[in-house]
């Protein structure tokens, strides 16, 4: 397995092949920081590659004193961060959401009761994270779906920990009364 190092010193020294690996390894984590940012796949693609011409202009900076895992979920966090800011949108803002049709998520060969069942309730979390601003929603998919260590999501948004906690907190205490709401379920 070739370690974060080795690919690195391998894009520096102009391998070939070297950056491709190193965008395979990353492209999916920093794709779902910035969508979940900006909320738009196409936006959050183009992001995507703004954030990879980052990190590779400025690969030679990077001194490995975090994981480059950190380094890059904090190259797409700021391009992501400034992308709201020219839109006027703020970081903590909730946004509007589209609904897209659960039966979309389906595949051919599938038992329709058991995956509309689990379509929709995709759909109730799916819309319960969209009520949630793009910090809340960011902080909470990196920590519970990426599993991404605390510290980690703190280096990434330039947020201390205690506010990371705070956010995670309070983000999971909304998805639950959003959830709860939907389910008709009280507290």
């Amino acid at each position: 397995m070739e370690t974060d190092q080795d690919i690195v010193n391998a894009v520096l020294a102009n391998r070939p092949g070297a950056f491709a690996r190193l965008l395979g390894r990353y492209q999916r984590m920093v794709w779902h920081i910035i969508v979940r940012m900006v909320h738009h796949p196409d936006d959050a693609d183009e992001l995507a590659q703004e954030t990879f011409l980052q990190v590779h202009r400025t690969l030679a900076q990077f001194r490995f004193e975090s994981a480059l895992s950190t380094w890059i979920g904090q190259v797409a966090f700021s391009i992501a961060r400034r992308f709201l800011a020219r839109k006027r949108l703020p970081i903590d803002a909730a946004p509007g959401g589209d609904d897209d049709d659960p039966l979309d998520q389906l595949a051919d060969d599938i038992d329709l009761e058991q995956a509309f069942s689990d379509a929709e309730l995709f759909q109730h979390v799916a819309r319960a994270l969209d009520g949630l601003s793009p910090l809340h929603r960011t902080v909470l998919t990196l920590f519970h779906l990426d599993e991404v260590p605390i510290e980690d999501i703190a280096r990434i948004t330039d947020t201390p920990v205690g506010p990371v906690k705070s956010c995670l907190f309070r983000g999971r205490a909304r998805l639950r009364a959003e959830l709860q709401d939907e389910a008709g379920v009280t507290a």
